[in-house]
């Protein structure tokens, strides 16, 4: 909220002084506007309506419940999903890699190849051409990405749905963002 005040300030300031543009008044309306959501935001005594992790998670429970219905109508749990589009576009993967994409403990990811092994979705080999032979290596199989081509088109619909309210801008940002968080705190073990 002082950072918010700050470059209002500031804004006010260029603008008092005659040098700006039509462009910059555009921007700082935005900014204006940006920090007047954000310090109402603020404004509530409620700890998780400020707390980041507790936003992520109600943002992402919120947007991701609206397509795991279609996930499961499709006959697939939704980390099978999670699976199998994380494989889709990567080839092989190590079963360590899997489990940090898809946000799950490596004995769960297991079970989940497991069964999509059964099913003739992936197949699991080990890795011959790398330097640690000890690793296990998954790829999809053809049935496992027939399986998810639809649902991966349904999934960018999906998201386009979702973005398209915060306009092309804040969709890439909010994106860049998130990102740029996981990389900062890239989970390297989650066996436990």
């Amino acid at each position: 909220m002082v950072l918010g005040h700050y470059l209002l300030e500031s804004f006010k300031q260029i603008m008092l002084s005659g040098r700006f543009s039509s462009a910059n008044l555009l921007i700082s309306n935005e900014i204006t506007h940006s920090i007047r959501q954000e310090e109402q935001m603020s404004d509530s005594k409620i700890f998780v309506d400020n707390y980041l992790p507790a936003l992520l998670g109600q943002a992402w429970m919120l947007v991701s419940s609206e397509f795991h219905a279609v996930v499961e109508a499709h006959g697939l749990s939704v980390l099978e999903w999670r699976v199998l589009s994380t494989l889709a576009d990567n080839g092989s993967m190590g079963i360590t890699e899997l489990s940090q994409k898809t946000v799950s403990k490596q004995p769960t990811i297991t079970r989940v190849l497991q069964r999509l092994e059964q099913q003739g979705h992936v197949i699991r080999h080990n890795n011959h051409n790398g330097s640690d032979r000890r690793i296990t290596l998954v790829s999809m199989t053809s049935s496992g990405m027939l399986l998810v081509e639809g649902l991966l088109k349904e999934a960018e619909l999906h998201e386009q749905s979702v973005l398209a309210p915060l306009g092309t801008r804040k969709s890439k940002m909010l994106k860049q963002v998130l990102q740029e968080l996981i990389e900062r705190h890239n989970i390297t073990d989650m066996k436990k």
